[in-house]
């Protein structure tokens, strides 16, 4: 054969032309390996791939594999294969739409893993929250928020497969919890509200052992700021809450001197570190909730937490150990981790000259209606664009309020009524011409000289920041949630719809609803120009003039003389 005869040649040349032979021959043969070692590890990434797409779903299963890609990867000198990618399909920016032509995913990829929370941890920390269906525009707003201030390491969790289908339509990362909830507002304190508490903390229990840092937030706070980095400064800390203080026990943004609290640790804001201790904390609280289906997430936590309380981890951090006398303890300070009262009422990080990192919607007496309308006010709120651009148009007014019904005598009981009552006035007659004009009336700024609370109290709460008066919100005074309510028409007339006083200065109201409006002012009757049919403005943006006390038929004749004017230009 060739390769014989070569051999051959070799043997009966010299020694020089023996010692070429051999050096070529020998860069053959390492030359041959390399090539057929690259073509062999050039095939493997999309078989190793494969493998663990088909493998995921077991821990055990993708160790042995990478043990295989190892030991492969040795025999033939190759570098190792980067590392898998998960399952599902890269992560896609936040509201990024999936394309239109895609179809839903199955349920079962949707299922809560390592790898899908893996997908959206940044700094090996997660911020969670979840919901049903209902609450939809709560959590629209809660990833408005966070995106808004460039955070996207966040997941939510869909108690209902209709808040999971259009959420992963809106191109927001969601998984299924497996609830199977209503699609409905529950109620607080009903049975299914208390059912979403325990999900909430087997919720917890579950992500925990994850490995990851664990931000779980309700869905009815937003963030104003993002809060990890404020979070790193206590890394010794197994669990920061946020809690229900209204009275401040430190003036600046450090922890809540813990031995002042009186508030209930509230777990509507509180962050996790997958230490041992908050992994048993988690676990018994998840335990003694599935016990007794009588107790509230909030008051077990606080229950087990109070095991043991103190001592002070050190004499700087404001930590305490509680519990089983390990877990480490922060609770966050109500100035700028803001309740309902702290942010609302008392305004309390505008007092301290704080910025405040979140609001959480409690304090407040008008269910789901009442929270979300204080976020309007506040406007924190994301509401869609016909919101801000009702049919018929608005109607707003500036209410009159005597000095002295404010600021005169002392603040109690009597004096708050008669302040409140006098306003109360005034929207009773501007809701009437709201119904007559078909306008959506604007409420006015309500200024209150009491508190509203459950239990009875002073005025205000006792070393609290309370100021008297102070601008209270809507729910104060009004049942927010029954005026929104559709009620027979025949026994309570026209609905009429309303929004937030702060409307009209939201950065969402449209250019030519802010540039669409007539000043009405009105006049005493016989005056000069007192008389909407005499040289009055009707140009948009003018001024229209009338008596005052006109009835029914005169404001609707003189509204209506303006805009056939108006359509005449």
């Amino acid at each position: 054969m060739a390769w014989r005869k070569g051999f051959e040649e070799v043997a009966n040349s010299k020694p020089l032309f023996l010692t070429i032979y051999t050096v070529v021959i020998i860069g053959i043969v390492v030359s041959s390996f390399y090539v057929f070692s690259a073509i062999y590890s050039a095939n493997p990434p999309s078989a190793q791939s494969s493998a663990w797409l088909s493998s995921i779903s077991s821990d055990a299963t993708h160790v042995t594999d990478q043990t295989l890609n190892v030991s492969q990867s040795a025999a033939v000198h190759t570098v190792p294969p980067p590392s898998p990618r998960p399952r599902n399909e890269s992560p896609r920016s936040i509201w990024d739409d999936p394309p239109p032509n895609k179809k839903m995913p199955p349920l079962k990829d949707f299922r809560l893993t390592k790898e899908l929370v893996r997908q959206r941890v940044k700094d090996n920390a997660i911020i969670v929250t979840f919901g049903n269906y209902a609450f939809m525009d709560f959590i629209l707003t809660w990833v408005k928020q966070l995106t808004d201030l460039g955070v996207s390491n966040f997941l939510v969790g869909a108690m209902d497969t209709k808040l999971l289908e259009a959420l992963y339509w809106k191109g927001i990362p969601v998984f299924d919890m497996g609830s199977h909830m209503s699609t409905v507002d529950v109620g607080w304190g009903s049975p299914t509200f208390h059912k979403m508490g325990r999900e909430k903390v087997i919720l917890i229990d579950s992500i925990l052992p994850f490995g990851f840092e664990l931000l779980m937030c309700d869905t009815d706070m937003v963030w104003l700021k993002n809060p990890l980095p404020y979070l790193a400064r206590y890394p010794e800390a197994d669990v920061l809450t946020s809690s229900d203080q209204v009275i401040p026990t430190v003036v600046d943004d450090s922890l809540e001197n813990w031995p002042e609290v009186s508030g209930a640790y509230n777990i509507g804001i509180f962050h996790w570190r997958p230490t041992e201790s908050a992994k048993k904390l988690a676990k018994q609280w998840k335990e003694m909730l599935l016990a007794d289906d009588q107790i509230w997430d909030q008051n077990g936590f606080n229950d087990i937490v109070h095991r043991q309380l103190g001592p002070s981890v050190d004499d700087e951090s404001g930590l305490v150990f509680v519990f089983d006398g390990k877990l480490k303890l922060g609770i966050l300070p109500a100035s700028i981790f803001c309740s309902g009262h702290t942010y609302f009422i008392q305004a309390m990080y505008q007092q301290l000259r704080l910025e405040p990192y979140a609001v959480h919607t409690t304090f407040q007496y008008g269910g789901t209606e009442g929270k979300r309308h204080r976020l309007r006010e506040a406007m924190h709120f994301l509401d869609p664009p016909e919101y801000y651009n009702p049919l018929g148009g608005f109607l707003s007014f500036k209410p009159h309020i005597p000095k002295n019904l404010l600021l005169s005598g002392e603040h109690n009981v009597e004096s708050h009524f008669t302040l409140v009552n006098y306003q109360i006035k005034q929207i009773r007659a501007a809701l009437a011409i709201a119904s007559l004009l078909n306008r959506t009336l604007v409420m006015p700024p309500l200024w209150c000289r009491i508190d509203r609370l459950w239990y009875p109290h002073p005025g205000i709460l006792e070393g609290s920041m309370t100021r008297q008066p102070f601008l209270c919100p809507l729910d104060h005074v009004f049942e927010v949630n029954v005026m929104l309510k559709k009620l027979p028409e025949e026994e309570f007339g026209p609905q009429i719809d309303f929004r937030e006083y702060s409307i009209l200065d939201n950065p969402s109201l449209p250019s030519e609803v802010k540039k669409s409006w007539l000043d009405v002012q009105l006049c005493k009757d016989g005056t000069q120009d007192c008389d909407a049919s005499a040289s009055n403005d009707t140009t948009v943006g003018g001024v229209l003039k009338f008596p005052k006390h006109s009835n029914e038929e005169m404001v609707f004749n003189y509204i209506s003389l303006y805009l056939l004017s108006c359509l005449s230009i």
